[in-house]
């Protein structure tokens, strides 16, 4: 077998070439998003939308199933992610609010799905996910949900990026700053639905977070940090796949396929992270001391002193 083939072979497989459509799907959307939410450091609001379309994401399975979790859950994104946006224009410290709500919902989704038969199978699936499993409808509809938020987080990109760099001014310049602060917060927490579902709820935050973290460590220009935090979450989503599918089938080794990919993406992150730091705490170029003049400083003739001036 050739290299190629190992890549490559997995994914002529259907239950395997779905779960890559969905995670290359949700890398571009996710990976849009994860910058705006680094940009505008909205990484805990990300983290109190995922625990909180949980309770609607668990009413959802229990009444249709697996085809209830997407409809229950985009119902409790758009009243969370309303809700979120306005605590945090309220006098209220906003984290404190968010962690009251977050914690509280959560709790409510865990007291639901526990009235549940099959409390423990149903509960790993929500919150873990099982990628493996998705169908050629999940495809489609999380294919239809990612298109839409993507086009949101497009069109209120521009005030986004004014608000993250100046929001008094932005304000001051006539931008609807709350109407976009809504529209991206809903964009973000139906994608946390449409990622809870290939993913799991808990896992989910890594696909927000932490491929825009990883291209912030790398650049500072925008088109850039989109185009590294779009190839993250593809990389994750790829790579996280293969090795689970490999260490299944060549060794025995049985891995949840969510598992393998957020696993991938912290992997990455690590890798990105070590590398700042060293170029950040390398050598200086020019082999010098702090502190020490240049050698054309060191060699430069002091200037002679006018005889006028003596």
């Amino acid at each position: 077998m050739t290299v190629v083939d190992w890549l490559s072979s997995p994914f002529a497989l259907p239950f395997m070439q779905r779960p890559l459509i969905v995670m290359l799907v949700l890398a571009v959307a996710l990976g849009l998003a994860s910058v705006m939410v680094t940009l505008r450091s909205l990484q805990f609001v990300g983290d109190g939308l995922v625990h909180a379309v949980f309770p609607g994401i668990v009413i959802g399975f229990a009444l249709g199933g697996r085809e209830g979790l997407v409809p229950g859950g985009l119902i409790a994104a758009a009243i969370a992610a309303v809700a979120f946006t306005l605590l945090t224009r309220t006098a209220l410290a906003s984290d404190s609010a968010i962690a009251v709500v977050l914690t509280v919902m959560f709790g409510i989704g865990v007291i639901i799905v526990s009235r549940q038969s099959d409390y423990v199978g149903q509960l790993q699936e929500l919150l873990f996910g099982r990628l493996l499993t998705v169908t050629d409808a999940d495809v489609t509809l999380t294919v239809a949900i990612a298109a839409a938020a993507t086009v949101a987080i497009i069109a209120v990109w521009r005030t986004q990026l004014f608000r993250a760099h100046d929001p008094l001014a932005a304000r001051a310049a006539g931008h609807r700053v709350l109407a976009t602060d809504l529209v991206l917060a809903v964009a973000v927490a139906v994608l946390i639905v449409a990622a809870t579902a290939a993913v799991g709820n808990l896992l989910a935050l890594g696909l927000l977070v932490v491929p825009g973290a990883a291209a912030r460590l790398l650049t500072h220009r925008i088109g850039w940090m989109v185009a590294i935090s779009i190839a993250t979450g593809a990389l994750a989503g790829y790579g996280g796949l293969l090795i689970g599918f490999r260490a299944s089938v060549d060794y025995g080794i049985p891995l949840a396929g969510g598992a393998s990919v957020i696993t991938m993406l912290v992997v990455i992150y690590g890798i990105v992270l070590a590398a700042s730091m060293l170029h950040r705490h390398g050598p200086r170029p020019t082999g010098r001391a702090e502190g020490e003049p240049s050698p054309t400083a060191r060699t430069r003739p002091t200037p002679s002193v006018p005889e006028a001036a003596r």
